[in-house]
């Protein structure tokens, strides 16, 4: 395929049986236009949580790869998307990133845009358009598919995309063990927001399955905590890829340790997850990641830490550079001292400054920047941890594999190619049927 005068060969960038992946997806300009098309053009993408969205009019203005949306809660309490462009010399609309507002007037020429994404008004419209202008050919362009599951609220710009709950596929199962709590989850904001300079894939790619970083990265501050030590030992946690790329790790039993020792003062404030409380209805293999910290992406730029919650969606801007913004996880029954004490603790951890955040995000960086190197950027990357060990788990769906194990991100990169090859999603269904048998 050619791209701007060069050619993009697909099948050389991700060999999916192998392991392996080209550097070039790293870094190469052609391969990231090609990723905003056929990867941000055509997936679900995370827009926000209906927590965020309470009451008619209120609003969040956030990104789909590049392409910044309003997106708005309606009069019959249904959600839309629009991008905040003013239909008419395409002025940025919306200035604010978040509140409540029936319309939305553009500071340029003064259009105004009801909620519902209509032309509501046009200064002396009579006297300079005439009767000649149609305002209904004018409104805002809608995002054709927004649709929320368990609260999270997801756009596809493709109309042809599968639902919501079928692109999440098996790892809806494992969504559902930690929002289908008592009195379900919010996302606590405004939301942090920082710029790293690292290509947008590498850390979804931590977070969908990268145990085997810990001890070294994290290992100064996790001997200085005293938290216990990751158990590297077979059947002391799982992780589980999807037909469409989404995946996550677990860690059996300890879904807060790590958090009571940040944070002590919590330990008394959150409720307790207990095997006990969902083993009867729910089953072993349930009741095991319930309590489990675990971390997990849903493709392709969105990422999730339970046990120190956090949730993150990494913007692209460019091949080289992103844009992170990050939520704190809270359950809606806590009290409000509790989500403050909550806030304090994701910021120690996973905030902009954080004892864990600056480990990984230097780590992205330094894994992009090489990358300007003509030869460096010539070479293939191994993610063949736990190759061949993959398995199909009558209790666990999707391919799963014990926790020390690169499957979620061979996963990743599976689904990320065949994306790239297809020119729809009809050829995507046709190229991932045999996804599993790529990853045994």
């Amino acid at each position: 395929m050619s791209r701007g005068g060069f050619v993009v060969n697909i099948a050389d960038l991700v060999d999916a049986e192998a392991g392996t992946q080209n550097r070039r997806i790293f870094w190469d300009r052609d391969v990231y236009e090609l990723e905003l098309e056929r990867v941000f053009g055509r997936c679900w993408l995370f827009l926000a949580h209906e927590s965020q969205l309470a009451k008619a009019g209120d609003y969040v203005v956030t990104k789909m790869a590049e392409d910044e949306v309003i997106v708005w809660r309606q009069e019959d309490g249904s959600i839309k998307a629009f991008l905040n462009q003013c239909r008419h010399r395409g002025m940025r609309l919306c200035q604010a990133e978040a509140g409540n507002a029936r319309s939305h007037a553009c500071i340029y020429h003064g259009w105004q845009f009801a909620a519902d994404g209509s032309l509501k008004t046009v200064p002396l419209e009579q006297s300079v358009y005439g009767p000649r202008f149609d305002k209904r050919q004018w409104g805002l362009r809608e995002v054709p598919r927004v649709e929320s599951y368990k609260g999270f609220v997801f756009g596809c710009m493709d109309p042809d995309a599968p639902t919501l709950p079928d692109y999440l596929g098996d790892e809806k199962w494992y969504i559902d063990i930690w929002t289908d709590i008592p009195g379900g989850i919010e996302l606590l904001g405004p939301p942090a927001r920082s710029i790293v300079h690292t290509n947008w894939k590498l850390p979804p790619e931590g977070f969908v399955g990268d145990v085997y970083h810990l001890g070294m990265t994290h290992g100064s501050i996790l001997k200085v905590l005293g938290a216990p030590v990751v158990d590297f030992k077979s059947g002391m946690g799982m992780q589980a890829t999807s037909r469409y790329g989404s995946g996550h790790a677990a860690q059996f039993s300890h879904h807060s340790s790590m958090r009571d020792q940040i944070s002590p003062e919590l330990a008394d404030m959150v409720p307790p997850r207990r095997v006990e409380d969902v083993a009867p209805e729910k089953g072993e293999a349930y009741a095991n990641l319930y309590t489990s910290m675990w971390d997990g992406t849903i493709f392709p730029n969105c990422s999730y830490l339970i046990g120190l919650n956090v949730f993150k969606v990494w913007h692209p801007i460019g091949p080289d550079k992103i844009e992170v913004v990050s939520w704190v996880i809270a359950e809606k029954r806590m009290s409000e001292e509790a989500k403050r004490r909550m806030k304090i603790s994701v910021n120690r951890t996973f905030g902009m400054a954080g004892i864990l955040e600056g480990d990984d995000m230097d780590n992205f960086e330094h894994s992009t920047q090489p990358n300007q190197g003509y030869f460096t950027r010539q070479g293939t990357l191994n993610a063949q941890l736990g190759h061949g060990l993959a398995r199909l788990d009558p209790d666990y769906p999707g391919v799963v594999s014990d926790m020390v194990s690169e499957l979620s991100i061979r996963g990743y990169y599976r689904f990320y190619a065949d994306c790239l090859k297809s020119k729809n999603w009809q050829e995507i269904q046709h190229n991932s049927e045999n996804w599993k048998e790529q990853l045994l």
